[in-house]
């Protein structure tokens, strides 16, 4: 079975340019792939950094990590790699072997991880997984200190029209038609969430969704 066969056995989400003309089938294209590389990763020096992605699914993100020269990558998931329809895990492996990355994987719910387990990093990424938490402001605390230089939080958005931080419960499936939507906070309740728990300058982009880049 050659590389296309093998990638058209699995959903993906992540657009994923594996080589040789295969690109995988994502719900995210390639362009908003683009747009979303220059946004999370264009503050940032990966050179010789290590880097924790959590929520890392097919692992698009992991990958250009690792690209752009971060010394080390650990990727985590749980829910998506262990999702018998998602098929996360096996995703993640068999891009991770076309491209021939050196890049770690270790599947750990978000409320495992913490400092004493995984130790620090010179940068997390907490892309597309806070909205998805019940109990999102506990998690970001718990992952907070294993960033040494810099968190990078990607969130669903709302409340907009709001001068002052406030979040939407969804306690349904009202964002999306997806019950695993649980939150939409407002850029300011980001913000100041993550000023709370000890990062002293944050710098955000907001561009329909909202990513923050949180500096010790």
């Amino acid at each position: 079975m050659n590389l296309a066969e093998k990638v058209a056995q699995y959903p993906w989400h992540h657009s994923i340019d594996l080589g040789g003309g295969v690109v995988t089938p994502g719900g995210k294209s390639p362009a908003t792939h683009t747009e979303e590389v220059r946004i999370i990763f264009g503050p940032l020096d990966l050179r010789g950094r290590s880097v924790l992605d959590i929520g890392a699914w097919n692992g698009y993100y992991s990958f250009e990590a690792k690209r752009r020269g971060a010394r080390r990558v650990l990727a985590t998931d749980h829910y998506c790699w262990q999702h018998s329809r998602f098929k996360g895990r096996e995703t993640f492996d068999l891009a991770r072997e076309a491209l021939q990355l050196d890049i770690e994987a270790l599947d750990i719910d978000i409320q495992d991880i913490n400092v004493e387990r995984l130790g620090e990093f010179d940068v997390v990424l907490f892309l597309g997984v806070f909205y998805h938490l019940i109990d999102p402001i506990s998690a970001l605390q718990g992952i907070a200190p294993l960033a040494k230089e810099v968190l990078v939080v990607e969130t669903h958005i709302a409340l907009q029209e709001l001068n002052y931080p406030a979040m939407r419960f969804y306690p349904g499936a009202e964002l999306n038609n997806d019950p695993s939507n649980w939150w939409g906070p407002n850029m300011a309740c980001i913000r100041d969430l993550l000023h709370t728990i000890g990062f002293n300058r944050v710098q955000e982009t907001f561009n329909g969704r909202g990513t923050f880049h949180a500096w010790r």
